[in-house]
């Protein structure tokens, strides 16, 4: 494969994502896994671009993103499993009006 095929895998992964994020207004979830579906395809293109211009930066900062998109989701579904014992139901209109 060429490095035009693996950018248009990589603009078709984050274009799943955006969709999971435009289409989905009611699981939080899902909109997780959307995020890190774009994230992936960021990672993607760093690697892709590493590897094509012969740089370990685009690696470097590919491990980063993993590590930031781990705790991202650790941190987000741990405050889901609070909200969750808290209210007993997972509504995003109503953590829309969350204050605090």
């Amino acid at each position: 494969m060429n490095l035009i095929q693996y950018l248009l895998f990589s603009i078709f992964l984050f274009l799943i994502g955006i969709w999971g994020l435009v289409l989905n207004n009611k699981n939080i979830i899902i909109m997780l896994m959307a995020i890190e579906i774009m994230l992936l395809a960021v990672n993607f293109n760093f690697i892709i671009f590493s590897i094509y211009l012969d740089e370990i930066i685009g690696q470097i900062f590919s491990l980063y993103i993993i590590t930031v998109a781990a705790a991202e989701a650790a941190i987000g579904l741990a405050i889901l499993m609070v909200y969750f014992r808290l209210t007993n139901e997972i509504s995003i209109h109503k953590i829309i009006t969350l204050r605090g």
